[in-house]
């Protein structure tokens, strides 16, 4: 799979075909009409709410594609930088996890 031209929109209707999932069933899950499902399938991108409520229907994680991207093809970290300096010193308040992916 090329990760660089991610259109998840044809993910996940290709997801939804192997996992054998009915409309009805994605419709109530999702609280969406038939005609929001059927133009997601042919959107490029989604907000990561129905994102992530894809993700929980079909079981898969979508949001390790965008990972994986940002692993394959963002600009090469600064670690040659100053890890000193006052905006890295001071606490951003997000979450800091275990694993960085740019590494």
């Amino acid at each position: 799979m090329m990760f660089k031209d991610i259109h998840i929109g044809k993910l996940i209707v290709r997801k939804v075909r192997e996992s054998g999932i009915e409309m009805p069933r994605i419709m109530n899950f999702l609280k969406k009409t038939e005609a929001e499902i059927l133009s997601m399938y042919d959107s490029p991108d989604l907000e990561t709410g129905i994102l992530l409520r894809w993700s929980k229907l079909l079981e898969y994680d979508f949001f390790r594609l965008y990972s994986q991207h940002l692993i394959l093809y963002a600009p090469p970290s600064g670690a040659d930088k100053k890890k000193n300096t006052s905006r890295n010193t001071e606490e951003s308040g997000l979450p800091v996890f275990r694993k960085n992916i740019y590494t």
